[in-house]
């Protein structure tokens, strides 16, 4: 028996050694057969699909690279670091289509492909090329997932069928493929139904239907959205628990939890527009497990190499769950999750991808644990989104399953509830805590109705009623938001009856700071000034610690400086004292206005700094972004960026000095403050910013320089904006100063716009006046420059193909201009040079033109970066942030071996198209203006002009023709100009729908319009023409000024939700004539930048 024993442990060692022996020599075979690899970019930024993807994108070329590997990019965004040369060895800004793809493999031959950190949009592009033989016939693979994982994972049958298979439970369901069988099912299992369709990202086209009209109104959406015309109907499990788990699985089957997290909104609120703790904070152990353990299930089964995201429904009461969807890629929340443990989740499903194994992969924070090492946490991560509201005032704030936060900020303490107050002040939205509207006409039953919102005002609602004292189990009943949760918000609340009512103690004071009041909430609860609190923290020795992010809750020692800020703790801070120490303010949460091209100018000045021997320090609160990545500055301070929390860090780091140019305006709003604190703004002074943006001191400037401007006037009433309007005469442009992407900005044409708009800024208090401009309608040009206090870099002149009046960020860009004389560029180059010096510009300044009868007028000028910086280096070569941050230390532009005045035009035409998440945004106007609407952008570059308009349009996603028919809405005083428009569609072969007035017009003139009926009118209307699908496009021009037709606004609603492409400017429609009448995309050559 004892020999039997001997051979049977000796049997099961060698067992096990071979198998050890072969799995390495398997990882080493497919390391050794993996040379080049093909990663897909998930394109422009929209809502569901942010900056995550260029972060988790970015780790994961850098990765690869690490290893050897020759990395090839595609991606059509111009604006992500991913995309930069540095990153991949060949990269192709491309439309992502599967013509486009096939061109670069053709060319570039890789063996793989990686397509599961491009979002969905890179799996949706895989699979369509998987599902054709191109990649068997020349010999290329998918790495990273199969083709039939994807599917497993994706198509909704299949996973529905994979989880019957395992047992794990479902929520009764069926997936359909037309609106007549979701009918009949919903029908059996009664309403309310959730509504998912298949292949797509951030819950587009799904949604909950409360009776049949909602339900044929999504689901006939959701039909169309989705890849493969599918769409789950499932029984609505609406109010339980929403429960994330991030896992990994390597080849082996090894697989681990990276992180756990809890929606503290129950399920049907899509977790993107959900607030999201991690860990989980109400589970018991045997939830958790339960739950894991069902995770790790469902990742083996469906034979997941690299990271995966399992979402569950957990019932509040009992230990029923459903699975609700698995995304067989990064993700989201993997970014969320990476953020909050220091996991570095894209870098591992890279290295997986390539053949080794959890066990193989050292863990790049600690140095001492391996990848299969799960992370442990001993602090509170809260995630909050950050809603478009603010940009889309007529539009619902009703949050569903279809996603609407264009971008998040994050925040970690060692208590929920400071946590939950960091992440409030870090969404910079005006609030500081969870006093927000004023609720004090509102009665207790009032409060009770506005607690049935599912909204973003829900959790200040929570509070508002909690300082009633309406009790947990009436909000929970309501909300069926958890108590504990609840039980918390009600700490906050009693936190601020204490700070307001009793006297300010040190311990008092200690416990606020705990659990994160600011200052300047303590202050003003309190009936004191935000600097006597501090003051008062100061003599009580009441001062941040910062503790380090590690991911072993301090089990081992970790090597990377990765902090965040509590109180009552010790300072863990590495104190360095370096010669040169810099701080890089990041841009805060991504937005309409102040987006990834930030973050771009950012990690590139942090590099530079780096690379000229300073020590960097990155204060951001975003986890969506490459610049919160653990490795990119010497240390990271994951914090809110205000004031308070800055000087926190000021006190600890003493920084040398701060850059605020790259940052936004969430940077250059610091700038005082940290003057204040003692600390140098390196490059342009904070008083040279504001002479551009204060209207008196910068009509001097202008005047110096012998430079025209619009006329205008400086206003603070509604009484005196009308007065200065009639002076100028309308049309007159009215924005507030010290703002990004032309917030509050609009054109009025009348005393009642003027009213209208002036109430619409004045919603926050403005601290800066108001500008009255008169409005010029000539053509748009912006520049970029470095300047280094002498001389001027610029890298190329950009021409907008819209007229001025649309944002910049909304407009099609064009460089190098293609309509301006040579008198013109060269008094657009002297009126820069000229600008920038009178300015004193040390670093970036750009520059916003009017071109109107020969003559140049400047609009604005701002003296930090531009949302154009990353585009306009990648298509010229030059890397003007790393020249920027050069002179901002003391660099020339000659002794850095550049000629200055503007560079000669590159070999290639560059356009950059404006990309709109409108779908996602119901109740929102469409219509373009001055005030920013784009949440993205895509680039098309080719040798040709119309090659490359074309590529743009095909990057955005707006592919013609399909029916070729279309319809025109156009007010009195545009008819002439669409006209041309017109005669050019009906060439093309296009029906032409239009209204009475516009069909007369165009039968009047020769073009053949079929007159129909406006909505209000008997059918057919033109919104029976839009919902019948058949129609490829509206142009619908509408006047300026708020009597807007209420009729063009429903059709370009329902034209939007149905996938119609709409336009609202005439240029627009004519720049996408060229394109369709140029050649097809059969002639496009792909083009690599990194030759550039």
């Amino acid at each position: 028996m004892k020999y039997f024993l001997y051979f049977y442990y000796f049997h099961n060692y060698l067992f096990a050694l071979i198998s050890s022996i072969l799995l390495l020599l398997a990882s080493i075979l497919l390391l050794h057969d993996i040379k080049k690899v093909l990663v897909i970019g998930s394109g422009p930024i929209v809502i569901g699909q942010a900056a995550e993807f260029d972060y988790a994108g970015t780790q994961a070329c850098r990765s690869l690279k690490e290893e050897g590997i020759e990395v090839v990019l595609v991606n059509s965004n111009p604006a992500t670091i991913m995309t930069d040369k540095d990153i991949a060895d060949e990269v192709y800004i491309e439309p992502l289509t599967v013509k486009s793809l096939e061109k670069i493999i053709l060319k570039e031959k890789p063996d793989s492909i990686l397509p599961t950190l491009g979002g969905q949009a890179g799996l949706n592009l895989a699979m369509e090329i998987a599902e054709t033989s191109f990649l068997e016939e020349h010999n290329v693979k998918l790495i990273g997932t199969t083709a039939q994982t994807i599917k497993k994972a994706e198509d909704r049958l299949e996973f529905k069928t994979t989880m019957e298979k395992i047992g794990e439970p479902c929520a009764p369901s069926l997936v359909v493929e037309n609106v007549e069988d979701g009918i009949a099912f919903t029908n059996t299992i009664g309403y309310p139904v959730v509504l998912r369709p298949a292949y797509t990202l951030g819950g587009s086209g799904g949604g909950i239907a409360h009776n049949e009209e909602e339900l044929v109104d999504i689901l006939s959406n959701g039909l169309r959205l989705s890849r493969v015309g599918q769409v789950l109907v499932e029984r609505c499990i609406a109010g339980w628990k929403e429960i994330e788990y991030e896992v990994m699985r390597d080849a082996n089957g090894t697989c681990i939890t990276v992180c756990n997290m809890e929606n503290i909104d129950p399920v049907g609120v899509h977790t993107g527009d959900s607030i999201v703790v991690a860990p989980s904070q109400t589970l018991s152990d045997k939830e958790y497990q339960m739950l894991r353990s069902s995770a790790l299930n469902i990742i083996d089964e469906l034979k997941i190499t690299g990271g995966c995201n399992v979402q569950f429904a957990l019932h509040p009461t009992s230990f029923e769950y459903c699975v609700i969807e698995v995304n067989p890629r990064v993700s989201r929340s993997s970014a969320l999750a990476s953020k909050a443990t220091g996991y570095p989740i894209a870098k591992v499903a890279a290295k997986i991808a390539l053949g080794y194994n959890l066990d193989e992969i050292p863990n790049a924070i600690t140095h001492k644990t391996f990848a299969s090492f799960e992370p442990a946490l001993d602090y509170c991560v809260v995630k909050i989104p950050r809603l478009p509201f603010d940009k889309f005032i007529t539009a619902s704030r009703k949050l569903t399953t279809q996603m609407k936060a264009t971008g998040e900020v994050m925040s970690i303490c060692t208590n929920f509830e400071g946590a939950l107050m960091k992440a409030i002040r870090s969404l910079e939205q005006h609030v500081d805590s969870l006093i927000n509207d004023d609720y004090s006409s509102c009665s207790d039953d009032d409060i009770l109705e506005l607690l049935k919102n599912v909204d973003d005002k829900r959790m200040y609602v929570i509070a508002e009623a909690l300082r009633r004292g309406i009790d947990y189990d009436t909000i929970h009943s309501i909300t069926m938001i958890d108590e504990w949760f609840i039980d918390k918000f009600n700490n906050i609340v009693k936190m601020e009856k204490r700070l307001a009512t009793e006297p300010l103690t040190k311990e008092l004071l200690l416990e606020a700071k705990r659990i994160e009041f600011p200052d300047v909430v303590i202050g003003r609860l309190a009936g004191k000034k935000e600097r006597e609190i501090k003051e008062l923290r100061d003599e009580y020795n009441i001062h941040a610690a910062f503790k380090m992010v590690d991911t072993c809750a301090a089990e081992f020692e970790a090597s990377t400086p990765y902090y965040y800020s509590c109180y009552k703790s010790e300072n863990e801070v590495i104190e360095t004292r370096p010669e040169k120490k810099v701080l890089v303010l990041g841009s805060g949460p991504i937005r309409i206005g102040q987006g990834i091209e930030f973050d771009y100018c950012s990690v590139h000045s942090t590099w530079a700094f780096k690379a000229e021997g300073y020590e960097t320090i990155i204060i951001n609160n975003n986890p969506e972004t490459v610049s919160t990545d653990f490795d990119i500055a010497d240390k990271l301070y994951f914090e809110p960026l205000t004031p308070e929390d800055v000087e926190s860090i000021v006190e600890l780091e003493h920084p040398d000095g701060a850059v605020v140019q790259f940052g936004g305006q969430t940077a250059i709003k610091l700038t005082k403050s940290l003057m204040e604190m003692g600390v140098p703004i390196l490059g342009t002074s904070a008083e040279d910013v504001d002479a551009a943006e204060d209207r008196e001191l910068f009509d001097e400037i202008l005047q110096e320089c012998e430079i025209p401007r619009a006329a205008g006037k400086t206003v603070f009433t509604a009484q005196e904006a009308i007065a200065a309007a009639n002076e100028l005469g309308y049309p007159v442009l009215v924005r507030p100063s010290y703002v990004l992407g032309g917030q509050g900005m609009q054109i009025a044409i009348s005393d009642e716009d003027i009213r209208e708009f002036m109430e619409i800024i004045n919603r926050q208090v403005q601290e800066h006046p108001i500008l009255v401009d008169k409005y010029l309608m000539g053509k748009e040009i912006e520049v970029d420059a470095v300047c280094d206090g002498e001389d001027i870099l610029i890298p190329g002149i950009m021409e907008h193909i819209e007229r001025a009046g649309i944002h910049s960020g909304d407009s099609i860009s064009v460089y190098p201009a293609q309509s301006l004389t040579q008198r013109i560029i060269d008094m657009l180059e002297e009126y820069t040079r000229r600008l920038a010096r009178s300015l004193h510009v040390k670093g970036l300044i750009n520059i916003q033109f009017i071109v109107y009868n020969d003559q140049v007028y400047v609009i604005e000028v701002n003296p930090r970066s531009s949302r154009t910086v990353p585009y306009i280096s990648k298509v010229t070569g030059i890397p003007i942030v790393k020249l920027a941050t050069q002179v901002i230390i003391g660099n020339t532009i000659k002794g850095l071996g550049y000629t200055p005045g503007l560079q000669k035009k590159a070999d290639y035409i560059a356009i950059k198209m404006p990309v709109f998440s409108f779908e996602k945004i119901r109740g929102a106007d469409i219509s373009l203006g001055p005030e920013m609407k784009s949440t993205g952008e895509c680039l098309g570059i080719a040798k040709e002009f119309n090659e490359a308009l074309y590529k743009a349009f095909i990057g955005a996603g707006i592919n013609l023709p399909k029916h070729k028919q279309m319809i025109m809405t156009i007010c009195d005083s545009e008819k002439d100009e669409a006209l041309p428009v017109a005669k050019r569609f009906a060439a093309l072969g296009y029906t032409i729908y239009a209204t009475w007035g516009t069909a007369k017009f165009l039968n009047d003139n020769g073009v053949e319009a079929i007159r129909v009926n406006k909505v209000e009118q008997e059918s057919p209307t033109l919104l029976d023409l839009i919902l019948g699908h058949k129609i490829d496009l509206v142009i619908d021009i509408p006047a300026n000024g708020i009597e807007r037709s209420h009729d063009g606004f429903i059709i370009r609603r329902h034209a939007i939700e149905t996938g119609v492409n709409v336009l609202t400017s005439i240029d627009t429609a004519n720049a996408l004539l060229t394109s369709l009448e140029s050649a097809g995309e059969q002639h496009t050559t792909p083009i690599d930048i990194a030759t550039i």
